[in-house]
């Protein structure tokens, strides 16, 4: 199945456009893991078998478990989705961005070593540096345009003939890189003018991942307003901290599940208005 009909499948089917980060820092794992020798893997997939009945997807970030040297935490993490939730894609957020022959290695380890249904890219060496990642024809490939952080606005709002890059790199993407239907764009929940200008430049069929609710602050009614698509759905909108490490009653997976169903029904209550 191709990453899109995948996607679309988790929008209709789970009816939310929620998707988990999974960003495990060592220094806030629940008290009864910490001295468990697989304890990252252990809390992801807890969080999985907690949040999947809320989600469109998972969104394991690469470089905390890279710098917790557990890499093969992470393959058998993806292992356990892919055969526990295969109907939930695995989006990982590897943010690379190099030349092609590099870029081949790496879209091997996230495809191949990983088993990824899609992955994040940077735009900045152009076409050839994307290209390794496109063929992989059934795999999605993410790519930042309008990122939530501040300093994005460094470079992402310079403009050339009057158009912000962010704009430039989506309409490339959406009409030079996307021949296979396999390309989405990342877009930050907390620049919602820049999100609307997202959507209208690139139409309905372009998936947005957007990062920035929850701990970054994020609003959801705006976000939905400024990304859906005709159909209400469009968007893989990520909440990761928020949910991790939610504090509520009973066991710290029931926190998350709560807080994952609470995010859930917030943004179904705006996506169709």
């Amino acid at each position: 199945m191709l990453f899109t009909e995948k996607l679309n499948t988790a929008w209709a089917n789970s009816q939310s456009l929620l998707m988990v980060g999974l960003d495990p820092d060592c220094t806030r794992l629940p008290a009864d893991l910490k001295d468990q020798p697989d304890a990252i893997f252990r809390f992801c997939r807890q969080i999985v078998d907690a949040t999947a009945p809320y989600v469109c997807g998972f969104k394991p970030q690469i470089a905390y478990f890279a710098a917790a040297r557990a890499e093969g935490q992470l393959e058998d993490l993806c292992a356990y989705m892919r055969e526990t939730y295969p109907h939930l894609p695995i989006m990982l957020d590897a943010k690379r961005g190099d030349i092609g022959a590099t870029a081949t290695q790496y879209a091997q380890e996230v495809f191949g070593r990983y088993g990824a249904d899609a992955v994040t890219v940077s735009p900045y060496l152009g076409g050839d540096s994307v290209q390794p990642y496109l063929e992989w024809g059934d795999r999605g490939v993410i790519v930042l345009c309008r990122t939530s952080n501040p300093g994005g606005s460094d470079l992402q709002f310079l403009e050339t003939d009057g158009v912000p890059l962010y704009l430039r790199v989506a309409d490339l993407v959406a009409n030079k890189w996307n021949t296979n239907g396999q390309c989405g764009l990342v877009v930050g929940a907390t620049f919602p003018n820049e999100l609307a200008a997202v959507r209208r430049a690139v139409g309905d069929n372009i998936p947005l991942l957007v990062p920035g609710i929850g701990a970054q602050g994020g609003d959801i009614a705006a976000t939905c307003a400024a990304g859906c698509n005709a159909l209400g759905t469009g968007m893989m909108i990520n909440s990761s901290r928020a949910i991790l490490y939610a504090q509520g009653a009973g066991h710290w997976t029931e926190a998350a599940a709560a807080v994952a169903r609470e995010t859930r029904d917030a943004i179904n209550a705006h996506r169709h208005a």
